[in-house]
């Protein structure tokens, strides 16, 4: 036998006894694994092991041969159920608790230097005195231009598990000196919120990028100060949202539904029903809202479109959304390593299950947005699919479906004017990221008002296309749109996501659609 079939028989060995394994933590209703009773089938795991370490021919690291064994077995569960190492779950909380501990920029490699392109807004550096455009070559003892780096080996010399003291050494390109910083690395807020502002003097913008431990208090506080200032409608944007936690979603249900009103609930295999109920707390529960969606919509995101559709509270605007309707629930694996297991399965108040298939394997359903792509979905409404038996009615007798992702009540085709026509995303954003770092003194004093009145992306068009061979079928109104797109990724260097929003919601199509339907 060879030495490679030894190994698949060996792995598949271990998969069915790590199966029995990880089997006897878990526990639906959370009660603790007591370490003291063992059942021969945690003794057999243990012998194999045992045997494996001190008899097996060849040398093992079992450890990683758990974890390969772990991550094959729950793919043959659902896509949803997942395993995440120890060495990745710190990694995996900090964006969903919204905080890290660090110097708080976001960085880009550009010619082998880490160069700051945005510092976080009262985080370290930007109490330090770390300017965007600054290249920084050492950190502490450690020279880091020069040396090829990934950004993963980048962040090892820059975050920390511990608020512990840093010395940068920074070239600033603007006054042209050498700058030493000595600061302490601190708690780093990461906003999910990112953008929110009033479109016009009723009309008011939310984005939600993820349902994070701190996104309510982001949001309740966008929604408050939008109501300020007169907001009557507002447009939430989930689009590219792929979820977080269930709880938070609630929460922002519950400021748009009335007291009582069903907003999700839960199944589990044996049948035990959780349903949530909003309560009197609602903050916006009279306004006209809008949702925008996307093929990249997912979980929680869904469900908060599909809770305000079924009850008849708004208007989902976009395009079908993902199809995630699967519950999974954190179990610790007792080694700083845990499991995302699937426990049951979300439905809307109608009772739809959002779920799509997944019985023809993980690569299928994960490239579901290329088939989508390439079935005229994302083009044309009458390419969605629906199932006539998965057919359900609002209380105010509007059809809506289940089976595969939220479809909404108003279709938006996706943008093909410059999308498709090989423009590389990382080559316009290095084009960008130089242009606004070789005219930092001029757009220092320059206001957003004055920058959208007055800029022109025609110059950044020439240099992208002088050395591509890039063809158009519409080419004028091609190059219109790319310059709309130019326009926006500047204004976001200079001004944040604030900036990038105004001028793109000026060729939104989704936003455009919205305000249409507000004018009928």
């Amino acid at each position: 036998m060879s030495k490679n079939s030894s190994y698949t028989i060996l792995y598949i060995g271990i998969a069915v006894a790590v199966g029995v394994f990880i089997g006897s933590f878990f526990n639906f209703k959370g009660k603790p694994v007591n370490p003291f009773s063992e059942s021969s089938q945690e003794a057999k795991i243990k012998r194999l092991i045992n045997y494996i370490q001190y008899d097996y021919v060849d040398a093992v690291d079992t450890d990683s041969i758990l974890d390969l064994t772990i991550d094959e077995l729950l793919k043959n569960l659902d896509p949803h159920s997942v395993y995440i190492p120890k060495s990745e779950l710190a990694n995996v909380q900090e964006t969903m608790n919204g905080n890290f501990t660090g110097i708080g920029i976001q960085f880009r490699m550009i010619r082998d230097t880490v160069t700051v392109v945005s510092v976080i807004k009262g985080g370290p550096s930007d109490l330090a005195g770390i300017k965007a455009g600054d290249r920084i070559l050492m950190a502490d003892q450690d020279t880091l231009y020069g040396k090829k780096y990934t950004s993963e080996k980048v962040m090892t010399h820059l975050k920390s598990a511990k608020p512990d003291a840093i010395q940068l050494l920074v070239y600033r390109k603007t006054d042209r000196k050498t700058l030493r910083f000595s600061f302490n690395r601190g708690t780093v807020n990461l906003s999910s919120v990112p953008v929110y502002y009033m479109i016009d003097k009723q009309i008011g913008f939310i984005k939600i990028e993820i349902f994070a431990r701190t996104t309510y208090k982001e949001f309740h506080k966008a929604l408050l100060e939008l109501k300020k200032q007169g907001m009557q409608t507002l447009i939430l944007d989930l689009r590219n949202n792929t979820g977080g936690f269930m709880d938070i979603a609630n929460d922002i249900m519950d400021d748009f539904l009335t007291d009582g009103k069903l907003m999700v609930f839960t199944k589990s295999k044996s049948g035990n029903i959780d349903k949530s109920f909003a309560t009197s707390k609602g903050d916006f529960e009279n306004g006209k809202v809008y949702v925008l969606i996307n093929e990249e919509s997912a979980s929680a995101s869904e469900i908060v479109a599909g809770s305000i559709q079924d009850n008849d509270r708004g208007t989902i605007v976009g395009r079908r959304s993902f199809g995630k309707g699967l519950v999974q629930q954190e179990m610790d694996l007792g080694d700083g390593s845990v499991v995302r297991l699937t426990t049951a399965r979300y439905y809307t108040p109608t009772g739809r299950s959002i779920q799509k298939p997944y019985d023809h394997g993980n690569e299928d359903y994960f490239d579901d947005s290329e088939m989508r792509a390439t079935n005229g979905e994302l083009l044309y409404k009458d390419s969605i699919p629906v199932v006539d038996s998965l057919k359900y009615k609002t209380p105010k007798g509007k059809i809506v479906y289940g089976g595969g992702g939220i479809i909404p009540d108003v279709f938006v085709p996706i943008d093909t004017t410059f999308f498709y026509h090989g423009f590389l995303i990382s080559d316009i954003n290095e084009l960008v990221f130089e242009h606004v770092d070789s005219n930092r003194k001029t757009y220092s004093g320059m206001t957003f008002d004055q920058f959208n009145k007055t800029f022109d992306a025609q110059i950044l068009i020439n240099q992208y296309l002088q050395n591509k061979e890039t063809k158009f079928h519409n080419k004028d109104a091609s190059l219109d749109r790319m310059k709309w797109y130019l326009k926006a990724l500047v204004a976001r260097e200079i001004y944040g996501d604030l900036g990038f929003y105004k001028v793109y919601q000026e060729n939104d199509q989704m936003i455009l659609k919205v305000l249409e339907l507000e004018q009928n």
